[in-house]
């Protein structure tokens, strides 16, 4: 007897709905869809909300709850950069995310984005967020601008510990300074 050894995708019930809606946090040409960490289980509803979105890259910053193989089969890439829940994330996983951003959406902020970056920790309050804040000081807003928008987006977003991260966070990238020195 043959063991079948694919996975098979099962679409979720037309009515079927996630509990906690992700949110979509958009600046500039960037696009980024912020959740609660998916299991087996509701994969499905995920890669939906996934795909309405235009998500090629998922990143995961916190321990697998779910396996990549179906996301695989879209053609969905899973990063896990995993990093302590409350805390800010180690250089490492700043720069890769940072490289990823760029990559995704480019240097050109006029451009609207064709894509988003989906990206999730347990419950979309903190880590995600945190990576997310980042990513929008580094496309030029300030660290409140940028507490600010990703809590109006999820509200409950970011810690103490983590909006000090982001209030004490330098940019990588120069800003484009519009003043000449003669």
């Amino acid at each position: 007897m043959a063991t079948l050894t694919t996975t098979t995708l099962v679409r979720p019930h037309p009515e079927a709905r996630l509990l906690n809606r992700p949110a979509l946090i958009e600046y500039k040409n960037m696009r980024f869809l912020v959740s609660d960490a998916p299991a087996d289980s509701n994969l499905p509803l995920y890669i939906n909300e996934f795909e309405k979105h235009r998500s090629r890259n998922v990143v995961r910053v916190c321990d697998p709850t779910y396996g990549t193989a179906a996301l695989d089969k879209l053609g969905i890439k899973v990063f896990d950069w995993p990093f302590g829940d409350g805390e800010g994330p180690p250089p490492h996983i700043t720069r890769d995310w940072l490289h990823l951003v760029d990559s995704v959406f480019g240097k050109d902020e006029g451009q609207q984005p064709t894509e988003t970056i989906a990206i999730h920790c347990v419950a979309g309050l903190g880590r995600a967020p945190l990576l997310v804040a980042i990513a929008l000081i580094e496309a030029g807003l300030t660290p409140e601008e940028s507490i600010a928008r990703v809590r109006e987006k999820r509200r409950g977003a970011l810690n103490n510990k983590q909006a000090k991260f982001i209030m004490d966070y330098k940019r990588k990238k120069s800003r484009k300074s519009k003043c000449t020195i003669l």
